[in-house]
């Protein structure tokens, strides 16, 4: 081997390695941008052009900093999330198992219905010929795959959902200066409840809090690694405000200027498949599917895996709150190993994917719409407040604990959270 093959092989290596460390922060954002938040965004698009594009890069820097908080905990103090809220008191668990248990049941049909819909508008067919076997295929790669498995479907996925929705982007001919000027806060009238929504839906979900747990799947396990996690979360979430932003400028090319309205729910996108259609032929519109396709996929693994986690340190902190003080349940340690085997873990799998299969049938009853609403709204400022109590607290060792500026912006993330959350409540109960 020649001393150039050499250099080569060491260059490929250590951009292997560099690239090596990426792997939850996108698991963990893909997981939150669903279907329903590309609605959102093309809606936000068609109705102000370019105008919110500031509010995509404010969510980003929300999310970045809630996600950083989170795998933070599990690195500094060797516990996980879930083991922190314990210690803050048991009226932390009460809202959480009644949240996991509604919101799973509705969530799963929706997923399993966001998956379906793409595949109903590429094959035929029905929502619950497609949407079964998209809940049944979650669950077998689930149910027997390992992480580093897991993280793989998922990166894919995420491949796919970028380079179809951006390269739309650049198809539709962005305006850049107009883009530029996006960038410039400004608030047109009445767009105060899109602005919230593109903020808090760059991919931000309840999977923000197993965020800690695939970190310390990838084997990242004490604040040795805290700062690869760092550099971990910051490329996800730069690269999910790109996706994002990205559809904003869809929305704002083919709808605002054309003055075309879509549809407030997932079916809005086959909508927007019609027009790309119409307007690109039908290879790029099937692009567009698969995309759409990737996208719902993606968040429909990312909650069958990461909410089983957190279920299941449910159960394990449960049993050992019994016999702990707040400050050892604080440092209770991580998940084992074979957790991802274990029979909460299991059970909730099938509670999502199961019972869910109804609603594909029978439409979703009023009742848990309104339930899954109301309780969804509250997670996001649980999170952001109970990250600001635990890692401003003796419970984080001190080299560890916030500093001005994520102090500053878990504040901030709290305020907008319950802005949203209120904003939720009048619209399901108004």
């Amino acid at each position: 081997m020649t001393d150039r093959d050499t250099e080569d092989a060491v260059g490929g290596q250590q951009t292997r390695r560099r690239w090596s460390i990426v792997g939850p922060g996108i698991v963990v954002a893909a997981t939150g941008v669903g279907a329903g938040d590309l609605v959102a965004t093309l809606v936000a698009g068609a109705e102000y052009g370019y105008t919110l594009l500031w509010a995509v890069v404010l969510g980003v820097v929300v999310k970045v900093a809630l996600a950083e908080a989170t795998g933070r905990w599990h690195l500094a103090t060797g516990s996980t999330i879930f083991a922190g809220w314990r210690s803050l008191g048991p009226w932390t668990t009460v809202y959480f198992i009644v949240y996991v248990v509604i919101w799973g049941f509705v969530y799963g049909a929706t997923a399993m219905t966001s998956s379906a819909l793409p595949l109903a508008a590429m094959f035929g067919g029905s929502i619950p010929a497609w949407g079964i076997p998209c809940g049944l295929v979650g669950l077998v790669l689930v149910w027997f795959g390992s992480y580093p498995f897991f993280e793989k479907i998922m990166t894919v996925l995420v491949g796919v959902m970028f380079v179809v929705v951006v390269g739309l982007a650049i198809l539709v001919l962005p305006d850049v200066p107009a883009m530029l000027a996006g960038l410039l806060p400004t608030l047109p009238q009445g767009s105060g409840i899109y602005t919230l929504g593109l903020v808090g839906g760059v991919g931000g979900t309840v999977t923000m809090a197993a965020y800690g747990y695939w970190v310390n799947a990838k084997g990242w396990r004490d604040s040795s690694w805290i700062k690869v996690m760092r550099l971990d979360n910051r490329v996800a979430y730069i690269t999910t405000g790109i996706f994002v932003a990205a559809m904003l400028v869809v929305g704002a090319e083919l709808l605002y200027t054309a003055n075309i309205a879509l549809v407030e729910s997932d079916r809005g996108l086959l909508d927007l498949d019609a027009i790309l259609e119409q307007r690109f032929g039908p290879v790029i519109a099937t692009l567009f599917l698969v995309g759409f396709f990737a996208t719902s996929f993606s968040s429909l693994l990312g909650v069958w895996q990461g909410v089983s986690l957190l279920v299941t340190d449910f159960v394990r902190t449960r049993r050992e709150a019994v016999a702990k003080t707040p400050d050892q349940l604080a440092a209770a340690g991580q998940l084992s190993d074979d957790a991802e085997r274990s029979i909460p873990f299991r059970l909730y799998l099938l509670w999502l994917t199961f019972p869910p299969m109804v609603l594909l049938f029978l439409g979703r009853p009023f009742a848990l719409v309104v339930a899954y609403g109301a309780l969804g709204a509250f997670f996001m400022p649980f999170l952001a407040i109970t990250l600001l109590w635990l890692l401003n607290s003796s419970r984080t060792p001190r080299e560890w604990r916030n500093g001005w500026l994520s102090t500053t912006l878990l504040v901030g993330a709290a305020v907008l959270f319950l802005v949203l959350c209120v904003t939720e409540l009048m619209d399901t109960f108004g």
